[in-house]
């Protein structure tokens, strides 16, 4: 039987990158993995599928609110629902086998099935255990839900069955307005959906900066998304076909009903590690059931290591694959990193939401002296002539020694624009070396720029 210098358990984002990693570096290499497909949650019925209907559906916008403005005439398309998930298929279809190459490509050997750990340096797979001086537990996560919400998939559904419904629903509640409650209702608000999204905080996308909440909001209301802010969810009453939320109003504890044709119970993620045997091991676990590990990501067993969703942390695919070639990294003996303070988050919504570092709140908290740089995406000509002229960028800078401290932006491109912030921060720039460098016109970047000169001297076309 092969002796592996690293198996790695799981292969979505944190798993598979982590794997390529140590192969690259040398190390003999497996990795675990029990669904028919590579890729993990984000890949099969996650990131990746969202998008494609999120691509989809906001191209149907398009059609039906901006073509004709630009002299394309004719009826706007019709939805093929069927079609529309073939599309989704495919576009998975592409990524997953696209890792299988990179597996392939780098000599990492895919043990198909579900592992678990009966000793440090031992994993089971079915009924075969395999040896491995390390052991990289990338399990990630699962949906969690609430108290007297049952989710069947089919009519009460998680974002898994929200992602290949039979049919467009008439009525749709969204439990959460997060991210993923907030995209996946997106798509159907556009598809001709009622939706209605029920939150238990009284603002939408918590953590998230108080004034991108507040236009956030405002803009999904103005697309017709309805929202119930403060309303804490008693239960959901499912039959075969139809659903009744049931709620509480946080201020005054009267009751309320809602009824649907499919319920998106979208209330967060809770990590898997099922199965593994961790209480056994004696891995220490946090009362969240996350995996405690140390600066680099070694658990308190020698040997073994956890990354991505498993861990403390934001649940999000980059932040693991990042976790995943620190680990590796460390392993290989090398000096592995992750800077926590430099994680972007994106919300792939339209107009798009995204963020890196500190929030005006956060700052406030403090007791940090700041300034701040905005600059509305009307007064950038490349978005107005696209028809996204609504959102802004907001830049916060350090009020003495003018370092970036964090960005928000809701507008167009917003998730690609972040990473200049980011790569900013990452070299300890100031909002002024953002303002001197040249950005190309026209193009949605220079908003960027513009809100880094209004840190200073202010901005010129604002």
């Amino acid at each position: 039987m092969a002796q592996y210098d690293v198996i790695v358990i799981g292969a979505g984002p944190g798993g598979y990158v982590a794997a390529i990693r140590c192969a690259q570096l040398g190390l003999k290499t497996a990795c675990v993995e029990g669904r028919e497909t590579l890729g993990g949650t984000c890949l099969n019925v996650g990131c990746i599928p969202s998008k494609a209907l999120l691509h989809a559906s906001h191209q149907l916008h398009e059609a039906e609110h901006n073509f004709a403005t630009m002299g394309l005439k004719g009826a706007a398309p019709k939805v093929d629902w069927k079609q529309m998930l073939a599309y989704k298929d495919d576009v998975i279809k592409g990524n997953t086998t696209g890792i299988e190459f990179l597996f392939k490509k780098n000599k990492v050997d895919w043990i198909k099935g579900y592992g678990s750990i009966p000793a440090a340096g031992k994993v089971q797979v079915g009924d075969t255990t395999y040896d491995a001086k390390n052991i990289i537990i990338a399990t990630g996560s699962e949906p969690s839900t609430l108290p007297g919400v049952e989710i069947d998939d089919k009519v009460v559904v998680s974002s898994t069955g929200a992602l290949e419904l039979p049919k467009i629903p008439k009525k749709l509640v969204v439990i959460g307005a997060g991210v993923i409650g907030l995209e996946l209702g997106s798509v159907y608000k556009r598809l001709g959906a009622d939706v209605t999204v029920v939150e238990f905080l009284d603002k939408i996308t918590p953590g998230m900066d108080g004034e991108i909440q507040k236009n956030f909001q405002r803009m999904l209301k103005k697309q017709g998304l309805d929202f119930v802010m403060g309303a804490a969810v008693q239960k959901v009453d499912a039959t075969k076909t139809k659903a009744t939320v049931t709620y509480k109003l946080r201020k005054d504890d009267s009751e309320h009903t809602l009824d649907a044709d499919t319920v998106l119970v979208a209330t967060g993620r809770r990590p898997y590690t099922a199965g593994l045997g961790l209480e056994a091991l004696g891995v220490e676990l946090s009362p969240r059931g996350q995996i405690k590990t140390n600066a680099h990501w070694q658990t308190n067993v020698p040997g073994i290591y956890a990354i991505g969703d498993a861990i403390d942390g934001p649940m999000l695919a980059h932040k693991a694959e990042d976790e995943g070639m620190a680990a590796a990294e460390v392993i290989a003996g090398k000096h592995g990193h992750v800077n926590y303070d430099v994680i972007p988050g994106v919300i792939y919504t339209a107009p798009e939401v995204a963020s890196v570092g500190k929030t005006e709140e956060q700052l406030k908290e403090e007791g940090r002296a700041y300034k701040v740089g905005k600059f509305p995406f009307m007064g950038n000509a490349r978005a107005k002539a696209v028809f996204q002229g609504e959102g802004f960028v907001k830049l916060l800078a350090d009020k003495e020694t003018d370092r970036v401290l964090g960005c928000h932006i809701i507008g167009p491109g917003a998730g690609d624009l972040i990473h200049e912030i980011c790569v900013a921060m990452e070299f300890g720039a100031s909002a002024q070396d953002v303002a001197l460098t040249c950005h190309a016109h026209p193009t949605f970047s220079e908003a960027v720029r513009e809100a880094a000169l209004a840190c200073g001297d202010g901005a010129i076309h604002a």
